[in-house]
């Protein structure tokens, strides 16, 4: 593609991204926080796509917007009537949430600044070249060194618990 194409792709990408992400956080409904939220997990797999890392761009959206965020939408169905608003909070939470989100940039800013891209200028180095799925799955349900069997399953008991949780939160009511 045309560098002045990806350039502007990538700006659009990062402003919807931003834009739907303070969206997400400043919204009084907890559906529309989780619908701009799926939007957001969007934008991001097709920042993963823009840099050819398939692979993540279908994890993103088949775990996170698929799962993760369904799982949300079940939440906020099970424990809120509809209408729900959220309360609004004082300044001091808005203050205090600036000055997290401004170390959040800072923290980035001098790990963007201090670290040393090796692919950067050294066009030699293979990293653009994505890896066998094979490798990957065998990675994921493998059970020797450097494999990732019980992380996974560890994984699989936590959102079981959370569907649990949720369903029993649901019957009190």
């Amino acid at each position: 593609m045309d560098p002045i194409v990806n350039l502007i792709l990538f700006i659009c990408l990062g402003v919807a991204l931003l834009g739907l992400s303070v969206m997400a956080v400043t919204a009084k409904s907890l559906l529309r926080s989780a619908t701009y939220l799926l939007l957001v997990l969007i934008c991001t797999a097709g920042l993963y796509l823009f840099l050819n890392y398939h692979f993540l761009a279908a994890v993103q959206i088949s775990v996170y917007a698929g799962g993760v965020l369904v799982l949300f939408i079940f939440a906020i169905f099970l424990t809120s009537n509809k209408g729900d608003l959220l309360k609004k909070h004082n300044a001091k939470k808005y203050i205090m949430g600036a000055l997290a989100a401004l170390g959040g940039v800072a923290v980035a800013a001098f790990a963007l600044v201090k670290h040393k891209f090796v692919y950067g200028d050294n066009t030699t180095i293979e990293g653009d070249q994505e890896i066998n799925m094979k490798v990957i799955g065998e990675a994921l349900i493998g059970t020797e060194k450097y494999q990732y069997i019980l992380p996974f399953e560890v994984l699989s008991l936590l959102l079981l618990a959370c569907i649990i949780g949720g369903i029993l939160i649901a019957r009190k009511r």
